[in-house]
Order: C-alpha cells, then structure tokens, then sequence
C-alpha cells in the first residue's frame, strides 16, 4: 500500500492551481498546445486507468480527439510548471471512453487509493469532484437558464438574460468525530449504522446544518444518533472528500455520560470500546476505519495516546 499514513487520503496534493492565471483563456490555449501539458480523462466520476490499474495522463498535443468529445475540460493546476487539465467524457458510453483514452477500465479512485500515492490520489480526487459539480450545475437555480463554464472550469455563469449570477462550487461540510468516555478506564464510542454488517464499528459522523457550528454539529450528531451528551470538542484535522463535494472535519470529543440510546434509524447499535479490545480488533486483522478516511487517522490517534 503507498497510502502514507502520516497523509490524510486525499489530502498532499502537489498542484499549484494558479488562481491568477487560471482565468486567462490565451494562457489556457497555450498550455493546451504545449507538449509538456498533460490530460487526466474521466468518465462519470470514475478514473479511466490502464491494464496495471494506474490513471490515464495523455499529452494535451495528443489529445485532440479526447478533449473534441468531452462534455467539458478544466484546467487543475500546474505540476512543477507543467499544466494539468481533466476531461468528462462522461457523454460516451463507456467502452467508448475507454478507447479514446487507451484506457482498460473507468475504477472509482476510492477503490484505488491505496495503491496510489497521497498527491495522485488527491488530485484524481480533485478532478471528479469539479467535474462533478460541471455536471450538476447546468442549469442557474435563480432563474433556469443555461450556465457556461468560465475559463479553467472554476466557475460557472448564467446565460439568461438579466440574471447572469455567478456559482462557484459549493462544498458541503460534514464532522466526524472520535467520542472518548469521561474517566478512566479510556474508552471510545463506536457504532453500527443501518446496512452494516454484523461486528462492523466505526465513529459518529453527519453533516453540518445550517446556522450551526462545526462544535454544535458534533454535540448534536452525537446526541440525535447514539443519545450520547458530549461536553469538551477538540479539533483534529480535516480531509477533502469530494463524493461528490464533501469536506470532512475532524473532531475528539467527550461525553459527559457513557449511557447510550441509539437513534434505531442511522444507527442500530453502538458500544464503548476500550484501547486493548480494539487492539485485538487489529491484531484478528478487522479494520480500524476505512483505509481513504479520516476516521483511520482518527481511531489510530486515540489509540496511540495522541491528541
């Protein structure tokens, strides 16, 4: 696995998205024709990789017939000054993607994160999640005229007449949290949402509402979904998750009470687990957390004594 650990999954990228070029359709035209740059293809939010399962960068200068059949190019960023641009070709089906791109398969990069470097993975990332949001957004939600890209695929304008509103994407905002039990012996709240299968545990997350804080999501999430009060809430780190426009942050909280009351509708059952029960957990070879999510950095935390 090339995953570091020391890396949040999609995080570390290497772009340099140059924000004050990025809006420069002369500039953009000639990082198209420049030999150096290079095309990542994408086809309805999956990666389109070759036979050993790496993604595709074709040269820009040899992808004419790739970016003509895309539904839209955005220009990423540069690597070490060389530009990077992802295509949707999301418009063809998918035998067809694959032989324009010289690609064996379209692989959702969550299925191929651990055998990809940190940067790739969060740069293949960063290509479906704005490629994405192309797709959702043709249309202004003030008025229903059409929209057009802006240069670099950064942005998006309504067409209609009187309107012309200007969307960026939106990313939504989502906590997770590690919940720790107040006293000793140390325990974490672990829990087992609908759909999961038997002895399959993993932390409290949710989304951030409106009019809330990050802090008051946490507190209310656990609340709504284990019947857990939590107190003191703690900053941990964040991760990028666009699935499609996601942005997960991180959180160690404590409760006030070890008495829990599931929800019986996101989760079915949740129990206190102490540091050697998920110790043997790891060592029966049973996952601690996903391997592409933040809720791994946030259960090997806590198990080391860190935080």
């Amino acid at each position: 696995m090339r995953t570091d650990d020391r890396v949040v999954a999609y995080g570390g990228g290497w772009l340099d998205r140059a924000a004050a070029l990025r809006g420069d359709p002369g500039w953009l035209a000639e990082r198209l024709s420049d030999p150096a740059s290079v095309v990542l293809p994408l086809w309805r939010d999956r990666c389109l990789v070759d036979s050993a399962r790496a993604p595709v960068r074709r040269p820009a200068v040899d992808a004419v017939e790739l970016l003509a059949a895309a539904d839209g190019t955005v220009f990423l960023g540069l690597d070490a000054g060389r530009a990077v641009f992802a295509a949707d070709l999301s418009g063809l089906d998918g035998d067809e993607a694959c032989a324009l791109a010289d690609a064996a398969e379209a692989v959702d990069v969550r299925a191929l994160v651990g055998g990809l470097e940190p940067a790739e993975a969060a740069v293949q990332a960063y290509a479906k999640g704005l490629l994405h949001w192309h797709r959702g957004q043709r249309f202004c939600g003030a008025c229903g005229a059409a929209t057009v890209a802006g240069p670099g695929g950064q942005t998006r304008s309504c067409a209609g007449s009187g309107c012309g509103r200007l969307l960026f994407p939106r990313i939504e905002p989502a906590v997770i949290m590690l919940v720790e039990a107040p006293g000793e012996p140390g325990r974490c709240l672990l829990a087992r949402h609908r759909g999961a299968a038997e002895d399959s545990w993993s932390t409290l997350a949710g989304f951030v509402e409106i009019g809330e804080s990050l802090e008051d999501a946490v507190r209310r999430e656990v609340s709504e979904e284990a019947g857990v009060a939590v107190g003191e809430v703690t900053y941990q780190g964040s991760q990028a998750w666009p699935f499609p426009a996601g942005l997960m942050v991180g959180f160690r909280a404590t409760a006030v009470s070890t008495r829990v009351r599931v929800d019986g509708d996101e989760v079915v059952e949740a129990r206190w687990f102490t540091r050697a029960e998920l110790r043997d957990r790891v060592a029966a070879g049973r996952p601690l957390g996903r391997i592409d999510s933040i809720d791994r950095h946030l259960l090997r935390s806590w198990l080391d004594g860190r935080g």
